[in-house]
């Protein structure tokens, strides 16, 4: 799925989006932009800012590069390539796409084994970008440094953490305030999915490290922790 139609560094001309700030800045959420809310609160590539605007900000980018709304090319480039039958992509790209634990697992299956991205793209998708940034993980506070690659949250030293004590450091993912998570272990070889029926809160922050150990565990029998 190399199309050239959009490059990580492309800057994004934008109302708002601070001067300099690019793809690759939203995507790994250095563009400066907070969470909520059109106003800039710091300068690209300085801090790691969870940010839903930031997403926002990509979605319209992709829309312009394409030509086509991003639904309707989501559909075309990853649903229908992945055989996704459940998932909705109807709402904001940050925050608004409803599926199953089925199509959740199907997307890591892909990110363990990519049929779609190129390999180098895959690889820097899944490397920390901007290393060495803090930030605030939300829900478990200031990590020191946040580490995120390009979309995905990297696990690395981080603690407290959603995965387990034996998840590798090159665990890949993402939570959501749904309470829903995935995530990539690309050294355990494994992929997991959760999608809960409360959303994000304190059982969660308990619950899910003991739950991704155990499943290491069955996966992995004999490997004694990592």
């Amino acid at each position: 799925m190399d199309r050239a139609l959009i490059d990580l560094e492309d800057a994004v001309d934008r109302e708002g989006v601070p001067a300099g700030a690019t793809v690759r800045h939203l995507l790994a959420h250095t563009a400066g932009l907070p969470f909520e809310g059109a106003e800039a609160i710091a300068e690209p590539g300085t801090r790691r800012i969870y940010s839903n605007a930031g997403f926002e900000v990509l979605g319209a980018v992709l829309e312009d590069a394409t030509g086509h709304d991003l639904p309707d090319w989501v559909e075309q480039t990853v649903l229908a390539p992945l055989g996704l039958t459940d998932l909705e992509v109807d709402g904001s790209p940050a925050a608004g796409y409803r599926g199953s634990v089925r199509d959740l697992l199907a997307v890591g299956r892909e990110l363990l084994a990519p049929t779609l991205l190129p390999e180098d793209l895959h690889r820097e998708a899944t490397t920390v970008q901007f290393p060495g940034l803090d930030g605030i993980l939300p829900g478990y506070g200031r990590q020191r440094p946040n580490d995120w690659g390009l979309g995905f949250e990297i696990r690395g030293s981080k603690h407290p953490h959603w995965t387990g004590s034996r998840s590798s450091e090159r665990t890949f993912g993402h939570f959501g305030q749904s309470g829903s998570f995935l995530w990539v272990d690309p050294e355990a070889g494994l992929t997991a999915a959760y999608l809960g029926a409360e959303p994000f809160g304190p059982a969660h922050v308990a619950a899910w490290p003991g739950l991704t150990d155990a499943l290491l565990a069955d996966a992995l029998p004999g490997e004694g922790g990592k």
